[in-house]
């Protein structure tokens, strides 16, 4: 029988699982429990309802995603590296289920406060750690503003997928012409 970490694991992968292909109302703690393999007692002893589940799958999904961002050495590299990982992220899988949440969380308030949870939580941000670590080599100040790159990359990653796709000159014109902007502003480039 498997526990702890790996049992936990694959709820959340089921979960991400099923919303994907079913939806945010299709979910059900029942189809949770059968695709992990788990007993609804177990996830309900962890999370107390269907929004808090969702609301774990997108942090220990977007977790992993920060682990996956490369150290190149540079602030300025290492802003690419986050915004290629987002252009590789944003599949049609992904965009399914972050378009699926949007819509379902205008009808369900646990739901949207989960959702509101998790955007807010700076921790999770793409850009923390390679933000920090140009901090630690003395590129940028301690007090770099990470929560307003990551609100105003964010906001051009969703209206560059509503329009068209990520690409390099996307990636290269928010990398240069905005975020290295911000955060060396007052600092001559």
């Amino acid at each position: 029988m498997v526990r702890g970490k790996e049992r936990e694991d694959a709820i959340l992968a089921a979960v991400i699982d099923l919303l994907v292909e079913g939806g945010y109302g299709n979910l059900t703690m029942d189809g949770v429990a059968a695709r992990a393999q788990a007993s609804k007692a177990t996830i309900y002893r962890r999370w107390r309802n269907k929004a808090q589940l969702v609301k774990a799958a997108l942090d220990a999904s977007d977790a992993e995603q920060n682990k996956a961002i490369p150290d190149t050495g540079g602030l300025r590299s290492d802003l690419y590296a986050v915004m290629r990982t987002l252009k590789d992220r944003a599949d049609e899988r992904h965009m399914t289920l972050i378009g699926g949440l949007i819509a379902a969380a205008k009808h369900d308030q646990e739901l949207a406060a989960a959702l509101k949870e998790h955007v807010s939580d700076e921790e999770l941000s793409p850009f923390l750690v390679s933000l920090q670590r140009a901090v630690d080599r003395g590129e940028l100040p301690a007090d770099a503003d990470s929560e307003l790159v990551h609100d105003v990359a964010e906001a051009m990653v969703m209206r560059q997928l509503a329009v068209g796709e990520i690409d390099e000159a996307f990636i290269r014109r928010v990398v240069d012409d905005v975020l290295l902007v911000l955060l060396t502003k007052g600092e001559q480039r």
